[in-house]
């Protein structure tokens, strides 16, 4: 059996870690590349040779690094690598990277050209497929114009979806005519911006359906199988955040027949690597040919626990010249897996990406699972790139304890310094409605309101009674900082009363400390004694028994010197009010939307102002829109006004809270 020497793999984070660990476990060395952000990054170091795409300037573009076919190539000759795997995302589905590798006699890891350039346009996709009698949804296709006209052929509601898309990205739904030509604008910006192409098409949306997508693999001499299915539904701004294999929608014989096309489709392209049919079936089980993703994707693990089939690993062999080492009947699901993507986000308000400064990471040390990322350790989340910091894996023996065991995965998964969507995916996978397979698309859309509702819930004050009672014995055995003089003298002239500032709490709750001896302290809260053991104390983590029940804390304190104190997968917000916060700035600051102030909601760049100073401006209209972590914010006016001043241009970065624009209410 044949294969590479050296692999170059031109991507980041998790994925390039994932690809590093299946190319070592073949022999095979690896090349990684990286952006002036990623200097330090898990890939950087777990790669045998390493290239820096921004050289020594400071982090560029993406299309200066990570999206520069150039300086891959560069990269790839330096090194004498003699293959090429991209990845998901950036250059994945680019013929251009494909022909660039061929050009150096370069081994592209992915499928044939062909088959990039037909299935990787939906448009195309769209076309090929019809003719294959595979049902589909209606669709139109053409330039802006053509888009605008044909719309009202079919039904509203409608999707715009860029023809060179993937992964959720560059899709919007429109539902009335007077919004299509904005959403068509801004779809196509979104397009042209992450796939470096702003061809758009339109095609029915099917309300509430499923997404379920097979995986399939292809090598050069005709062979194709199918991996079975991945219920991929539970999505988010049309991106997958819970993924699930077998799914518990289809029946045996609609698994059989949908496979089977899947198959079929892969076959008559020639398709020669691992790749992704998706198709939406609807509430009757009739199913329609969604799109072909030419490329590994991110929700592939669910496949390889259930199958126990390495993709990765199948690919390099594939690239290598080996014909597939895997027949159809040989292939079966055992058990059930379960994946849930971990992002920096935050679900109450609108998944907005929270980029920033981990203070604190620890992910969970429990069985059955697996988690792919491209972290170790407390780290920055940059704004330039996708929000997702790793995937969570579980496998069991049914979909039951699969649940259970994510479950349990969760409440361990330990992230502080910035906001993610862990809480949410606490409530989704212990929601009754989701262990009922009562889901859709439309699911996270139909149940936000309840999931964010049982959030808030979970962190009413009288549940947080072991997080406020370890923070304080934490708070009591921290070694006093000599620059702190209140500290130094006291907690003024009583220091057996203590107050504490937490989330959601208007005034600071007052706790008594009765006692302490040694490791044994007794403290009163509102009128209700409680006596508590230190047993463990290390810098972020204490354990205490209170009242001879064990509790764990996870603490750590972000830049402000405001400590997240976690226990039970559960966090709050809390400082010691009694004690003098000397990171804390007390000045006020001119970066909030107060009245007439729009400021950015994060980090990111100004992609388009769309008003200039004096404009009248009626209410809900898009001022301006900040680009961050891939997806287009747009700032809008509350109320009618006039523009008084604006303090950005188009291209400008900017940090959270930056002052963008200021209006005056009109008189």
């Amino acid at each position: 059996m044949f294969l590479f020497n050296k692999i170059l793999i031109a991507n980041r984070g998790e994925i390039a870690v994932r690809i590093i660990r299946s190319a070592k476990k073949l022999g095979i060395k690896t090349v990684a590349v990286y952006s002036k952000a990623d200097e330090n990054a898990l890939h950087v170091k777990m790669a045998d040779d390493s290239y820096n795409l921004d050289g020594d300037g400071p982090q560029g573009e993406l299309s200066d690094n990570y999206l520069n076919i150039n300086k891959i190539i560069e990269a790839a000759k330096r090194f004498s690598a003699d293959a090429v795997h991209p990845g998901y995302g950036f250059l994945a589905e680019s013929p251009l990277l494909v022909s660039a590798c061929e050009e150096n006699n370069i081994s592209f890891i992915g499928p044939n050209i062909r088959s990039i350039e037909l299935m990787g346009n939906k448009i195309e996709a769209r076309a090929f497929v019809k003719n294959l009698d595979i049902p589909m949804t209606e669709g139109v296709t053409g330039s802006k114009a053509d888009l605008i006209k044909k719309a009202s052929e079919i039904k509203y509601p409608i999707l715009v979806k860029a023809a060179a898309g993937g992964g959720g990205k560059g899709m919007r739904i429109v539902w009335k005519e007077e919004d299509l030509e904005e959403i068509i604008e801004s779809t196509s910006r979104e397009a042209k911006n992450y796939f470096g192409d702003g061809s758009v098409y339109v095609e029915k949306y099917v309300e509430e359906p499923r997404h379920i997508e097979f995986q399939i693999l292809g090598d050069n001499y005709g062979n194709v199988v199918h991996l079975f299915e991945r219920e991929c539904s539970i999505q988010r701004r049309y991106q997958k955040i819970i993924e699930e294999s077998p799914s518990p929608t289809l029946t045996p014989e609609l698994r059989g027949k949908m496979g089977k096309d899947a198959v079929k489709i892969a076959s008559e392209v020639g398709y020669n690597s691992a790749g992704t049919i998706e198709f939406l079936v609807d509430n009757e089980l009739n199913y329609y040919f969604l799109e072909m993703n030419t490329r590994i994707q991110v929700e592939h693990p669910v496949t390889e626990m259930v199958t126990g089939v390495d993709l990765v690993e199948e690919q390099i062999r594939i690239a290598s010249g080996n014909r597939l080492s895997i027949k159809q009947d040989e292939l079966s699901q055992t058990g059930h897996a379960i994946e849930c993507r971990i992002y920096a986000e935050d679900p109450a308000n609108k998944f907005m990406p929270s980029p920033g400064e981990m203070t604190f990471y620890k992910p969970p040390s429990v069985k059955n699972i697996r988690i792919d990322s491209g972290i170790e350790k407390a780290g920055i989340i940059h704004s330039f790139f996708d929000p997702m910091i790793s995937k969570l894996i579980v496998h069991s023996e049914n979909r039951t304890t699969a649940i259970a065991d994510m479950k349990n995965a969760l409440d361990n998964y330990i992230i502080h310094g910035i906001k993610t969507n862990i809480p949410y995916l606490q409530q989704m996978i212990s929601y009754k409605a989701f262990a009922e397979n009562k889901i859709s698309t439309k699911f996270c859309d139909n149940h936000n309101n309840k999931l964010l509702s049982d959030i808030k819930e979970g962190k009413v004050f009288d549940k947080g009674i072991d997080h406020l009672l370890a923070f304080a014995v934490f708070s009591l055995n921290k070694p006093i900082e000599k620059e702190n003089v209140w500290q130094e003298i006291g907690y003024w002239n009583n220091n057996n009363h203590l107050l504490f500032d937490i989330e959601g709490i208007k005034k600071p709750v007052p706790v008594r400390l009765i006692e302490r001896k040694t490791q044994r302290y007794k403290f009163l809260l509102e009128n209700v004694g409680y006596d508590v053991r230190l047993v463990s104390l290390e810098e972020n983590y204490i354990k205490i028994l209170v009242n001879n029940e064990i509790a764990e804390a996870f603490i750590s304190d972000d830049a402000r010197g405001i400590s997240t104190v976690s226990v039970s997968g559960i966090s709050f917000f809390m400082e010691r009010a009694d004690v003098l916060n000397t990171k804390k700035k007390y000045t006020a600051s001119n970066g909030d939307n107060g009245e007439g102030n729009l400021c950015s909601p994060m980090p990111g760049k100004v992609i388009k102002v769309n008003v200039g100073v004096g404009d009248e401006v009626k209410r809900g209209k898009v001022l301006l829109v900040v680009e961050a972590m891939k997806m287009e914010n747009n700032i809008t006016a509350a109320s009618d006004a006039v523009v008084e001043e604006i303090k950005v241009r188009e291209g400008d970065m900017v940090e959270g809270n930056t002052q963008l624009v200021f209006l005056k209410n009109k008189q």
